[in-house]
């Protein structure tokens, strides 16, 4: 048992960072979320019910899972491994033993494990725990919109070609998307060359920006593509 110092916390990922003074404590390997593939093997470990160190095992059910309402900045890998009450904060790791995520919430009208649970991926885990440790903050990219998904019905109303995007529902005038031209109305398409699926996924995308920096947006504005 050892008395830890808390570095910072990220109340929009619900992650924060502890330090311990100890020499040679092990460490767990992070794995690389590009590698994992809905269907692999993982193993959850926690104490849940206080029961003590528990392990359980199950597959990636789904990725990148978003709109759940559990923090502003959501990207879960699903599991159907079993996650109860004790298991938030634990490891979610991959076959080999590699930390592909923490354990954070489960789907449940239970309390128990209905085998869909949610663990915040080791990528955005690393992007929190640098800023973290650099900073003792987290500080994310910002442009000012208010942003609605892209449904084929409005994408009828506004006779765009595409089911995909984002819709701009209001601009601040003041905000960086406001001076840079942006307008309500406008369909954002990509962020920097890569595609904008729904609000969440651009939130995630902007919030990745470091602040300050130029980005390269593409929109849809009336029948004709403007970056």
């Amino acid at each position: 048992r050892l008395s830890a110092k808390v570095v910072g916390s990220d109340l929009e990922t619900d992650l924060a960072v502890l330090k311990v003074e100890r020499d040679d404590l092990p460490a767990i390997t992070f794995g690389a979320l590009d590698a994992v593939r809905v269907g692999d093997v993982v193993l959850a470990i926690g104490n849940p019910f206080g029961v003590g160190q528990t392990v359980t095992m199950g597959i990636v059910s789904a990725l990148g899972r978003t709109g759940l309402g559990i923090s502003t900045y959501e990207n879960f890998i699903q599991t159907d491994a079993a996650i109860n009450q004790g298991n938030s904060g634990g490891a979610l790791v991959d076959s080999n033993g590699h930390l592909v995520g923490i354990n954070t919430a489960i789907f449940s009208r239970t309390g128990g494990s209905i085998g869909i649970g949610f663990a915040i991926p080791s990528a955005l885990v690393v992007q929190v725990m640098d800023q973290l440790i650099k900073a003792g903050k987290v500080v994310r990219g910002y442009f000012g919109v208010e942003p609605e998904d892209l449904t084929p019905e409005l994408a009828e109303v506004l006779k765009l070609q595409q089911n995909e995007g984002v819709v701009l529902k209001g601009v601040q005038r003041t905000s960086p998307a406001g001076r840079a031209g942006l307008e309500p109305g406008d369909v954002m398409l990509t962020i920097n060359g890569q595609p904008v699926k729904n609000s969440r996924s651009m939130l995630n995308q902007i919030s990745q920006l470091p602040p300050g920096t130029p980005a390269r947006v593409k929109v849809a504005r009336e029948g004709r593509e403007v970056e």
